[in-house]
C-alpha cells in the first residue's frame, strides 16, 4: 500500500504567509497587534462610561450613573491586565535572553 500525502503549498494560496517565516514571527505581530488594540478598547470604553456618566448626572438617573462607573471600572481593570501582561512578558525576556515580542 502507498502513502500519499496532501501537498498544500500555502505560500502560494495566502500571500501573506511569505512575510512570517516562523510562526513564532506570527505570533509576535498578533500579540503586538492585540496590545495596541486593547488600549484602544479601553480608552474607547473610558470614553463611553464619562459620557454615561455626564448623561445620567444631567438627567438625575442613578441607573445611568452606575452603568457609567461600571464601564470605567471595567476598562481600568482590562487596561492593568493588559499593562501587567506585558510587563510579565518583558520580564521573561530579561530573564530567559530569548526575544520574545521582537
Amino acid at each position: 500500500m502507498e502513502r500519499v500525502y496532501a501537498a498544500v503549498d500555502i505560500q502560494s494560496v495566502f500571500g501573506p504567509a511569505n512575510a512570517f517565516g516562523t510562526f513564532g514571527e506570527l505570533v509576535t505581530v498578533i500579540v503586538k497587534n492585540a496590545f495596541v488594540i486593547a488600549g484602544v478598547i479601553a480608552f474607547l470604553l473610558l470614553v463611553f462610561g464619562a459620557f454615561t456618566i455626564i448623561m445620567g448626572a444631567g438627567a438625575g438617573d442613578t441607573k445611568q450613573l452606575e452603568k457609567g462607573r461600571q464601564a470605567i471600572v471595567g476598562a481600568v481593570t482590562g487596561l492593568i491586565i493588559v499593562v501587567g501582561s506585558f510587563w510579565i512578558v518583558q520580564i521573561v525576556e530579561k530573564l530567559t535572553g530569548v526575544p520574545l515580542l521582537k
